[in-house]
């Protein structure tokens, strides 16, 4: 694709009625979500105005619910500043949803209404640059104490303390005034600060006012005299005035005005810089005049040779993880794509021709077959990496099995092929939700069936032995014939399919089916010419039940 017509295509959609205007709001935030930081544009401006005119006939409840949406992706810092300068609860919902960066965030709290700030408090992965700018800002208070008794300690050496009691309706604002200036002090003691009249605002200086005890690095600006002029702020006090050639090497270097790389420098002076340093520096001069100006650059402790921390392995998505993301991504334009076609299919714009009708249904149907796909995907990502658990239930898994065989028969019955099921005592409960095993079973038998030739007969077996419930399926002759694990390697089209378990051919299907058993604590194997199942039984023994000595042995028909 070598260009995005996706936000045009979306402007270009007449919504005439409610439902077609929630869908446009929905992809506007979708789009407009995920657009750069940096992007600009007349068709960007007009999305947003689009947006706003559409908002403002939604009710703010269904705004919210598109918010909270665990699919939106809310990564414009435009757009949350956006959303967050409308109604309390919108701005609280997109805050809470917003993924911005550090930088981002930093960037976009000051311009935040004062009164959708405090939104932030309630999220706890916020990077600790962002929450102390929140600090800094006043968030994180929650205002005056309550009305009740307070007591408050003002004295870390004495027992000495002031009761404030609950003001009385007549009191007016002399209880107020006390209350403020009993939540002062308290707030005076918890910050560690000395008691005083004049409390500071937090307006960001404390970077400024606090000098760590040994300053190990700081940039700088020097003069033509090669005196600093200068530094950080903090150090500011102790660097500046200081010359740069205190040493017969950096000397020669400085007057040839030449690079400074790692140069050693000894500093005099107060206990936070003195000692051993190396200076990396550029010379720089006047852009219009050429005139030497002075070095721009760096001071830095030297590397200290210590023992080499433990390598911890990086911390990189997984295959699973980068397959589930992609999903993710392709999702959007399917589902755009299938709500385009629905809408011509139904003829919501308007009366439209048969034929396009028709093509329509059949780009929706073939859709939803994607979408069934990377639904199949997913899942078998996540089971392979543990990151989905099968849910836990009863079902009878000999009852289940002769349903599909039902089931499967109205279509095997035409070619004189299907099942010749034996079940060896019943029931079979197994610790699975019915739709959890419905999906292991059909997979399976609906593969065999669909590969099948005609007149084949293929014999299937349920026993229970030692507390597992056991399944023995005999292999279709086109799958016999191949060795070892290859079925379940088959690729799409490499064996011909009457009936079809899923998108990608019957080696998926398998391989799907046998994750999805050792998620639930059992297998699916070749053995020899058949396939056999095994799941976790609810019970060791149930009455009813047969072992034979021969028992494992089932072939063709």
């Amino acid at each position: 694709m070598h260009f995005d017509d996706r936000l045009e295509t979306v402007l270009r959609m007449r919504a005439d009625g409610a439902g077609l205007r929630r869908i446009q709001f929905r992809q506007l935030l979708d789009l407009l979500g995920t657009s750069p930081a940096e992007a600009r544009g007349d068709q960007i401006d007009l999305a947003y105005l689009c947006m706003a005119e559409i908002g403002g006939v939604i009710p703010p409840d269904e705004r919210i619910a598109m918010l909270r949406d665990p699919a939106l992706r809310l990564r414009s810092p435009r757009l949350v500043a956006v959303l967050s300068a409308t109604e309390p609860q919108l701005a609280q919902a997109t805050l809470q949803r917003a993924q911005l960066s550090p930088e981002q965030w930093l960037d976009l709290i000051p311009a935040l209404p004062p009164g959708a700030r405090p939104a932030l408090r309630q999220r706890s992965d916020l990077p600790g640059v962002v929450k102390a700018l929140l600090v800094r800002l006043g968030i994180n208070d929650r205002g005056l104490p309550a009305a009740e008794s307070a007591v408050v300690a003002v004295s870390a050496n004495d027992d000495e303390q002031d009761a404030i009691t609950e003001p009385e309706p007549n009191e007016g604002i002399g209880a107020i005034v006390r209350r403020i200036e009993a939540y002062r002090r308290a707030k005076t003691v918890v910050d560690l600060r000395v008691p005083g009249d004049s409390p500071r605002l937090p307006l960001g200086e404390d970077h400024v006012l606090s000098v760590p005890d040994t300053v190990r690095a700081a940039d700088f600006a020097s003069d033509a005299q090669l005196r600093i002029v200068w530094s950080d702020a903090g150090v500011a006090p102790m660097l500046v005035g200081m010359r740069l050639n205190r040493t017969s090497a950096i000397d020669q270097t400085l007057r040839q005005r030449q690079p400074l790389t790692s140069q050693p420098l000894e500093l005099l002076g107060a206990p936070a810089i003195a000692g051993q340093w190396q200076v990396d520096a550029a010379p720089w001069f006047d852009p219009l005049t050429g005139q030497f100006r002075g070095y721009r650059g760096r001071l830095r402790r030297p590397a200290t040779v210590t023992a080499p921390a433990p390598a911890n392995p990086p911390v990189t998505d997984s295959a699973a993880d980068r397959i589930r993301q992609m999903l993710h991504e392709l999702r959007t334009p399917v589902n755009a794509i299938q709500g385009f076609a629905e809408i011509i299919q139904q003829q919501l714009f308007g009366p439209t021709p048969h034929e396009y009708r028709a093509l329509a249904a059949g780009i929706a149907g073939d859709a939803a077959r994607i979408l069934s796909a990377f639904e199949e995907l997913e899942r078998l990502a996540r089971l392979e990496s543990g990151a989905l658990d099968m849910t836990a239930g009863e079902t009878d898994l000999a009852q289940l099995t002769a349903a599909t065989v039902a089931q499967l028969g109205a279509h095997t019955a035409s070619r004189s092929s299907g099942f010749v099921l034996r079940v060896d005592g019943e029931p079979l409960p197994v610790p699975l939700d019915r739709l959890e095993l419905e999906r292991i079973v059909w997979r399976l038998l609906a593969t065999c069936a669909g590969t099948s030739a005609p007149g084949e007969q293929l014999k299937l077996r349920l026993k229970a032995k030692d507390g597992v419930a056991r399944l023995d399926l005999a292999l279709p002759a086109t799958l016999a014939v191949m060795l070892g694990d290859a079925p379940f390697e088959a690729a799409v089209g490499a064996v011909p399919q009457v009936i079809s378990a899923g998108v990608f051919g019957i080696g998926f299907a398998l391989r799907l089916a046998r994750a999805e058993a050792r998620a639930a604590g059992g297998d699916l194997v070749r053995k020899g010419d058949r396939l056999r199942l095994t799941l976790p039984g609810l019970t060791a023994t149930l009455p009813g039940h047969t072992h034979s000595a021969d028992g494992d042995s089932i072939g063709n028909g």
